[in-house]
């Protein structure tokens, strides 16, 4: 059976991954810094599906735990055949008035651990093949501070290794959905309906799962899950930086 590791796994997309990946058959590696959470989603995996669970609880931010999850991606007793890299958190769009400390830790888990983690996936699937899913966001085509910035550094690097390790049958796939139900908002301090996002916006966490998913498998470098968002991207290309800048300002 294949087996996928997933960081942030313990809530929100992450956890939807983990729990599609499992009903596929697929055995799990769990990565999160809840170690409560990860042990109460094993237990429900191995229960209703049978696959094999090993957890690992790890702040990717700090450089010990970030390295150890590193070493099991490139263990050649047990290969890894697919990299989920979904751990993540959202700031302020107030860049100026954020301490700049917490602004150094989310470039480091937006954009530090997913690109020395996919490093090691890479050399551990080179020669035999696997998929690496960088979860991105539509907020790498919109200019919405540092959130965006470290999201389309994800879809620009998927891009680029998409193409470079096909001749080692390694795909690399940049999913970018866009405001998706999940505890993400929450954690931000914001309860549910008070993000100032639209209705018709919202997409449900097992459809931008499923749609990542079937892009991946299909070796694509790019996933805008829906329609309405596929065009919402397609526009950003004509549309003024300054519009596109004060779109983005909405919400969080």
């Amino acid at each position: 059976m294949p087996t996928a590791l997933i960081t942030g796994a313990s809530a929100g997309l992450g956890a939807e991954f983990a729990r599609q990946l499992a009903r596929r058959g697929a055995d799990l590696i769990l990565v999160a810094r809840s170690t409560d959470a990860l042990d109460e989603l094993s237990a429900e995996l191995r229960s209703a599906h049978g696959v094999a669970v090993e957890t690992i609880s790890a702040d990717l931010t700090v450089e010990a735990d970030l390295d150890r999850v590193a070493a099991r991606l490139t263990d050649p007793r047990d290969p890894i055949d697919l990299l989920i890299n979904n751990a993540g958190f959202g700031l302020s769009l107030t860049f100026a008035d954020n301490d700049i400390a917490d602004e150094v830790r989310h470039l480091r888990l937006l954009v530090e651990a997913p690109m020395r983690l996919s490093h090691a996936a890479v050399n551990g699937m080179r020669g035999r093949g696997g998929r690496i899913v960088n979860v991105a966001s539509v907020a790498a085509f919109i200019p919405r501070a540092t959130y965006a910035a470290c999201k389309i550094w994800l879809v620009s690097f998927s891009r680029w290794a998409n193409a470079e390790y096909a001749r080692d049958g390694v795909t690399v796939t940049a999913v970018c959905p866009g405001f998706t139900h999940t505890t993400f908002h929450e954690r931000m301090g914001l309860p549910p309906g008070e993000e100032g996002v639209p209705s018709w916006m919202w997409l449900d966490a097992p459809f931008v799962v499923r749609q990542g998913l079937r892009d991946a498998a299909l070796g694509r470098s790019v996933s805008v899950p829906s329609w309405r968002y596929k065009t919402l991207v397609a526009l950003t290309r004509v549309i003024p930086a300054r519009v596109l800048a004060r779109a983005g300002s909405r919400g969080r």
